[in-house]
């Protein structure tokens, strides 16, 4: 039986490295963003970052008891160009959180928390045949990071993923998707980044991310926050509710990997 990871004392991100022994690598992710210590790199401007998403191929929404992730037919979508030397198809898409709206996200800002984090997660099918392939390859995946922020009105698209929430409210409950969400209406409009050499931020935390993470956050509505943090850690018939509250590991050390960054394209 896999070892039952999760959030808390007793199997949260402090004992990962017991069981999953990526977790103890150098190059983990998420990290703290010291903005002093990024370097402009003119050859991330020169092949812009580039992608192209099918809304219509978002197949279904699980709980799979630590997120919501959204599960994709990758077909017709295309992420290139910026630090990828290969082309990436979108896998799936899932987001972090915490109980409040000064932590969540899992990347931080020169000391910063924001409300939560959104991962679009990509494979190199260029080089290898499949997802599972990818994972354990040092250029196998690349994930888009984007921040989030309480603004005061609803975001449209996160509100599709809201309204499907109460159909996965407990561990291992999934529903499919019949209205199209679109990720490219998650990307802000300044896409200015930073870019690294990563890790997956869950386990088993392998070390086959190149991280590409936007600088500006979208806006999300506290009300649709809410709506993340009413979801359940657990299965239906567990004799003790668990809220899914703090879905995020902490920063780890950068170390001496090198933090690029990259204006709008």
């Amino acid at each position: 039986m896999a070892q039952e990871w999760g959030y808390g004392k007793d199997n949260g991100p402090e004992t990962w490295p017991l069981f999953f022994p990526d977790a103890a690598g150098s190059r983990q992710s998420p990290v703290d963003v010291e903005t002093s210590k990024a370097t402009s790199d003119d050859s991330l401007k020169n092949e812009p970052l580039r992608w192209k998403f099918a809304p219509e191929n978002c197949l279904s929404i699980t709980n799979p008891g630590y997120c919501w992730r959204i599960d994709v037919d990758g077909a017709g979508s295309d992420l290139s160009g910026g630090p990828l030397s290969n082309k990436y198809k979108l896998e799936q898409f899932h987001c972090h959180w915490g109980c409040d709206n000064g932590e969540g996200s899992e990347h931080t800002v020169d000391g910063k928390a924001y409300a939560g984090e959104l991962h679009l997660v990509h494979w190199n099918y260029y080089k290898y045949p499949s997802f599972k392939e990818a994972c354990s390859k040092p250029d196998g995946l690349a994930v888009l990071g984007i921040l989030l922020e309480v603004g005061d009105e609803d975001h449209p698209e996160v509100q599709k993923i809201c309204d499907l929430i109460p159909n996965i409210m407990f561990k291992g409950q999934s529903t499919k998707i019949t209205t199209p969400i679109d990720p490219e209406k998650f990307i802000p409009e300044d896409t200015s980044y930073w870019t690294y050499l990563g890790s997956l931020t869950t386990p088993p935390c392998l070390e086959s991310v190149i991280w590409i993470l936007f600088k500006t956050p979208i806006k999300i509505s506290e009300k649709q926050l809410d709506i993340f943090r009413s979801l359940r850690a657990c299965r239906p018939d567990a004799q003790t509710e668990q809220m899914m509250l703090q879905n995020y590991r902490p920063p780890v050390s950068l170390g001496n990997r090198v933090l690029r960054e990259c204006g709008s394209n």
